[in-house]
């Protein structure tokens, strides 16, 4: 097997589970657009965080898709992202009052799929694929 076909079966688990971190976060943004004109429902926090999110969610595909094409710095972009996004997740849904009930549980699924990107990206067996030579 080549170093492409290696480094595409190593993160196949990856990008599936960036793939469902980017549906729900585009999903979850087209809620907050058809609940634009609910205030109880929709405040400018919730606006700022799904777009933040989404938006994250589709570089973090980019990051996973070139890494999975073997690029190391996509995937050490990946690696910080999803880590980086997986505390900021931990924040939201564990700080009361900060958001909605019904943004923080799609936060914590989110937070399970990043979780699972970080362990899978940070696993000994991905990590030596990109390891220099």
């Amino acid at each position: 097997m080549n170093s492409t076909n290696r480094h595409l079966q190593a993160l196949r688990p990856v990008k599936r589970l960036v793939a469902g971190y980017l549906a729900l976060s585009v999903v979850t943004l087209a809620a907050v657009i058809a609940l634009r004109h609910h205030a109880s429902v929709v405040d400018d926090a919730v606006w700022v965080r799904t777009v933040l999110v989404t938006a994250s969610a589709v570089l973090t595909y980019v990051f996973a898709s070139r890494a999975a094409r073997g690029s190391r710095g996509a995937f050490r972009r990946l690696r910080i992202v999803t880590a980086a996004m997986l505390v900021a997740v931990v924040v939201i849904v564990t700080l009361p009052g900060m958001f909605p009930v019904w943004l923080r549980v799609e936060q914590s699924v989110c937070g399970l799929l990043l979780l699972g990107c970080v362990v899978v990206a940070n696993g000994r067996a991905v990590r030596s694929l990109f390891a220099a030579s």
